[in-house]
């Protein structure tokens, strides 16, 4: 089982597992509901490396990023239920819209997304968000992998099934990317 670090630690935990000569790998995002879509991702993420650090977005960036009615699960519950499975083996909560800071702290061998970002200009001209933290990981000499999404899974379908199977209309702000 994984622990929380909480955020101001780990810096800390960051030079031990390089003096140690891990291979860091550290994802980030909401993880709001937990979904087979997300244990995947994590399984695939931490086959890349010896440690897997998961950032997750406080409350407040979530809120932010998502939408008023997000997040539906509180931030020290989803950074529980993510040290919870065995593939992770850290969980911190950061502030901000971004990880940047996140991965100047942890500087990570490799740095995972999913598939719906893009790096290049050809993934922006195909419709993919740009992964602001990827020049950020190149300059640390780190490696950014994405990785594919399960289809028609993430948070922001679970949300719409939820609310469809009680024959409810979806809130404004429940709608976000498919990455959700």
């Amino acid at each position: 089982m994984g622990q929380v670090i909480p955020f101001p630690f780990l810096q800390q935990l960051s030079e031990d597992l390089h003096r140690a000569g891990k291979r860091i790998v550290l994802t980030n995002g909401h993880f709001d509901l937990l979904h087979v879509g997300h244990v995947r991702y994590l399984q695939a993420a931490r086959r890349l490396g010896d440690v897997l650090i998961v950032a997750i977005n406080d409350d407040a960036s979530t809120r932010r990023r998502k939408g008023p009615a997000r997040p539906l699960v509180p931030e020290a519950e989803r950074a529980e239920l993510l040290a919870a499975l065995g593939c992770v083996d850290y969980v911190t909560i950061f502030p901000g819209e971004t990880a940047e800071e996140v991965v100047r702290i942890v500087r990570p061998h490799v740095y995972v997304k999913g598939s719906d970002y893009g790096t290049t200009e050809e993934d922006a001209a195909a419709g993919k968000r740009p992964l602001p933290e990827a020049p950020v990981v190149r300059a640390l000499g780190g490696e950014v992998v994405l990785i594919p999404l399960v289809p028609d899974r993430s948070t922001s379908a679970l949300v719409r099934r939820i609310l469809a199977a009680y024959g409810c209309a979806p809130e404004a702000g429940t709608a976000s990317h498919e990455a959700g």
